[in-house]
C-alpha cells in the first residue's frame, strides 16, 4: 500500500480511528452541498469501508488525509476509477473531501498534486479527470490551481433530470501537460 508524504500531509490508509471524524464530515451540509445530500453514520462508514478496501486491493485510492501538525483526520484525497458509466469513462479521477475547517488553505491542492504525480508516474496513466457540481466553485478552483484544462459540461447520470446538481464541469489533465509543468 502506498503513503504520500507532502510538506503538511500524509496520504495514507483509513484507520478505525477515522470513521467518526468522517461521519462528522459527511454529516456537515455545507461540505456536502454539492451533493445530493448529507451522509448518516451508516452510509459514511459504508463509503471509508469501500476507500479503504479499493487501497487494501490496488495500493491506491481515496487515501485517508492526516495533517502532520497534529496527526488529525482531515478527509480524502487521491485517485478514483469510477464504477458508474459516464460519457468519457473509462478514466481516473482525482477527487478530494475535507472538513470545512481546513479549507482555503491549499491542503485539497497540495494533496491532489500529489496523487497527480502518482497516478502518471507510478500508475502510468496518460490522462487524469475531475468533475464537480458547476455549484462547486471551490472544487473547480482547485482544478484550476492543477492547471487541469477544462473540457466542457456533462449531465451526471446518477443524478435526476431535475436536480440541480445535475450538470457538471469535466476538466482533465495530460501526463504531457503535467510533465511540461515540471
Amino acid at each position: 500500500m502506498t503513503e504520500i508524504d507532502t510538506p503538511r500531509l500524509l496520504l495514507r490508509q483509513w484507520q478505525d480511528s477515522d470513521y467518526q471524524p468522517f461521519a462528522r464530515l459527511n454529516a456537515d451540509v455545507d461540505v456536502m452541498a454539492h451533493f445530493p445530500t448529507a451522509l448518516d453514520k451508516d452510509a459514511s462508514n459504508q463509503m471509508a469501508n469501500k476507500c479503504r478496501q479499493l487501497i487494501n486491493d490496488n495500493g491506491w485510492g481515496f487515501w485517508a488525509v492526516e495533517l502532520k501538525e497534529n496527526r488529525a483526520f482531515i478527509g480524502f484525497v487521491g485517485l478514483h476509477r469510477p464504477t458508474i458509466t459516464l460519457p468519457f469513462s473509462p478514466c481516473v479521477e482525482v477527487g478530494w473531501r475535507l472538513a470545512k475547517a481546513y479549507w482555503g488553505k491549499g491542503l485539497a491542492t497540495e494533496a491532489a498534486r500529489e496523487a497527480l504525480a502518482f497516478g502518471f508516474m507510478t500508475l502510468g496513466l496518460d490522462e487524469i479527470v475531475s468533475f464537480t457540481a458547476t455549484s462547486n466553485k471551490q472544487s473547480e478552483a482547485v482544478m484550476k490551481r492543477l492547471h487541469m484544462d477544462y473540457k466542457g459540461l456533462f449531465e451526471h447520470p446518477s443524478l435526476a433530470k431535475d436536480s440541480p446538481l445535475l450538470k457538471h464541469h469535466l476538466y482533465g489533465l495530460t501526463k504531457a501537460k503535467w510533465l511540461s509543468l515540471k
